[in-house]
Order: structure tokens, then C-alpha cells, then sequence
């Protein structure tokens, strides 16, 4: 893990404020999910990207009934 050399205290409602250069390095925008993770001591925080359900691309994700699925998989359904 790389550190930034950036503090940032958390406020009476539990949040941080991400710097605007960190958010613009790693594509991150307003209203963006992001996913939290616990690494032992550590917290972890990923830009979310929707999987498919089956093959756990992240490509070409397209919701298909309320289930993330990539194009190739959907055209394998399709096929079926």
C-alpha cells in the first residue's frame, strides 16, 4: 500500500472528504459507489465496477433482469 501523505479528520457524521487531485487520478466522481473493505487494521476504498455474475468480467456489464452480465455471456444465453 503506497501512502499519499495526506491527512484528513472525520467529521461528527463519520465522513472524509477525498481530495478533488486524488479523486481526478483515480476517475472518481460525484455520486460514484465505492466499495469499503477491512484489510486487517486497515480500510480500503475501490471505485466500484459492476461484475458480471458469471464470468466476473467487468467489460461490457450490462444489467440483464437485475443481474450484472457481460455481452459475451448474455450472447451465450441468448444462444441457449
Amino acid at each position: 500500500m503506497k501512502s499519499v501523505g495526506i491527512v484528513r479528520k472525520v467529521d461528527e457524521l463519520g465522513r472524509i472528504v477525498l481530495p478533488i487531485e486524488l479523486r481526478r487520478t483515480l476517475d472518481i466522481a460525484e455520486r460514484d459507489p465505492l466499495e469499503i473493505y477491512v484489510e486487517g487494521s486497515s480500510i480500503i476504498l475501490k471505485k466500484f465496477r459492476p461484475a458480471c455474475v458469471f464470468c466476473d468480467s467487468v467489460r461490457d456489464v450490462e444489467n440483464f433482469k437485475g443481474k450484472n452480465v457481460c455481452k459475451r455471456c448474455l450472447g451465450e444465453l441468448k444462444n441457449n
